[in-house]
Parts: C-alpha cells; sequence; structure tokens
C-alpha cells in the first residue's frame, strides 16, 4: 500500500499538493477539464470577478463541483488592506453558500503596485493579523523576504506562499537561497505562488522542499492547457517523491558507477 503523504493546512488534509486557478482560460470548458486533469482538490477564484447575488446562475462557480474540490477564496485586485479584508469576509460567505460550512480558508492578496505586481508587505501583514483574530485560515502571498515570512507565521497563518516569479510572467523562480531559507525556517507549510511556467520548474519548486505549488497562468495560456494540467499534476508528484527520496550529494570530480574491484585480474589476463 502506497504510503500517505497529506499536505495539510490547517486542520484541512489534502491528497494534491496542486493548487490551480479559474483565471485566463479560453473558456469555461478548458478550465473544468484542466482542474480535473490537475488531480488538484483546491481551487483559488478571484472574488473581484464574482457578483455574489448570483452564484447559483454565475458560469464559473455553477461549472465546478464543490462537493469534490475545496474552494480557496483569494483577494486578488485588493490595493489596501481594507479592501483585502473586506473581500475576504465575501469569500468567506461564498464559501458557506457552497455548503462548505468549515471552509474558513482565504488566500490573501494586498497588491498596491499597479506596474510589477509585488505585494505589500505591510498591508499583507496588517491583513493577516486582523482576518486571524476573525477565524480565517490566512494563506499570504508574500515577497521572498525570510523575516516577513517568519512574521507571518508567528501571527499565526496557515501558510507561506511566497512568489517564484511576478505574477504570470512564466519566470520560473528567482531568488532560490532565500526561498530555501523559507523552507528550512518555516514550520507551517511553504507553497510557491506565480511565475512558474513550466512543468520542470513546479518540478523543482517540490524538489526544493516546498509543500504545494499554486498555479493558472502556465496551464491556462499554455498551447494545449488540458495537457499542461496533466503535465503539472505528474510534475508536482514527481517533484515531491524525489525531495521525499533524498538527493544524491554532488560530487566535484567524476564517480564511476561500475565496480572497480576484478579490474586487476582483468589486466592480468
Amino acid at each position: 500500500m502506497r504510503k500517505q503523504d497529506p499536505l495539510i493546512i490547517g486542520n484541512k488534509s489534502f491528497n494534491s499538493r496542486l493548487i490551480v486557478g479559474t483565471g485566463k482560460y479560453r473558456n469555461l470548458h478548458d478550465m473544468t477539464s484542466c482542474l480535473e486533469k490537475s488531480g488538484t482538490e483546491i481551487v483559488t477564484v478571484a472574488i473581484r470577478r464574482l457578483n455574489l447575488s448570483t452564484i447559483t446562475t454565475n458560469n464559473l462557480i455553477a461549472k465546478i463541483n464543490w462537493n469534490k474540490l475545496w474552494l480557496l477564496p483569494n483577494t486578488a485586485g485588493a490595493k489596501t488592506t481594507e479592501e483585502a479584508i473586506r473581500l475576504a469576509f465575501l469569500g468567506r460567505e461564498l464559501s458557506k453558500r457552497l455548503g462548505q460550512q468549515e471552509n474558513n480558508f482565504i488566500k490573501l492578496e494586498v497588491i498596491s503596485d499597479p506596474k510589477y505586481l509585488f505585494p505589500d508587505p505591510i498591508g499583507t501583514l496588517k491583513a493577516a493579523e486582523f482576518l486571524i483574530k476573525k477565524g480565517f485560515s490566512v494563506l499570504p502571498y508574500t515577497n521572498t523576504d525570510p523575516m516577513l515570512a517568519k512574521h507571518l507565521e508567528d501571527i499565526g497563518c496557515s501558510t507561506i506562499m511566497p512568489l517564484g516569479s511576478p505574477i504570470g510572467s512564466g519566470q520560473g523562480i528567482q531568488n532560490i537561497e532565500n526561498i530555501k531559507i523559507i523552507i528550512e525556517n518555516s514550520k507551517v507549510p511553504v507553497i510557491i505562488d506565480a511565475g512558474i511556467g513550466s512543468s520542470s520548474e513546479a518540478t523543482y519548486a517540490m524538489e526544493l522542499g516546498a509543500e504545494a505549488v499554486l498555479i493558472n497562468s502556465a496551464i491556462a495560456q499554455a498551447k494545449n492547457s488540458i495537457e499542461m494540467a496533466t503535465a503539472m499534476n505528474l510534475a508536482v508528484r514527481a517533484g515531491r517523491k524525489a525531495y521525499l527520496a533524498g538527493q544524491m550529494i554532488p560530487q566535484k570530480f567524476a564517480q564511476s558507477s561500475s565496480p572497480q574491484k576484478g579490474l586487476d585480474f582483468l589486466k592480468s589476463k
């Protein structure tokens, strides 16, 4: 029997370590097909995109089977702490309406910079502290700042979600040394969020020791989104297995993989 290796966020357990977003797909059919092929169990939705008064007819919400998938509302589009808090409460209301009564998850994004879309560290910390006191399980999107990550963990965040590179850029995982420090020092799951563009980068994130990755653009904007969703599914699983297996220690010089014993005997012949 395969050894279980669940992803645990707060008091919730998941088998998949790939979180998938719902934006930028060509159509709703592609989106739902990608969610299925990715094997994800957590789906993130931008609350700002939704009209909560019409969620029963909203296509994006209505097309997803919320009996099988866990909603991760996000505060994308919030430029201030106050906006993020308001969207978080709307997100929690949506979770309840969809029947996920115990779902207090919120992916916290506070982005005041319209050009580079880097998260606002001070606004994020303030919003996280307030929301945690209100019973939310906060998953904050952050810069690759180890000290900020520690502060967010100390106030009770359920995960740390450092960016790999700027949102939607597909530039891969940058500032690797800082990410390694965040992973090393964190006692809560570290989830690489933003910038992953290929399956090899998803694998690498997992090999670094990240507990999960969140991917949207790399799947939605691929030439064949459904095949890319499958690739990301396999990549994340492979990266996790490789991390658990333990990488060999790199050597400075070549090391023969063939046995040296017996060579003297062959020479004597």
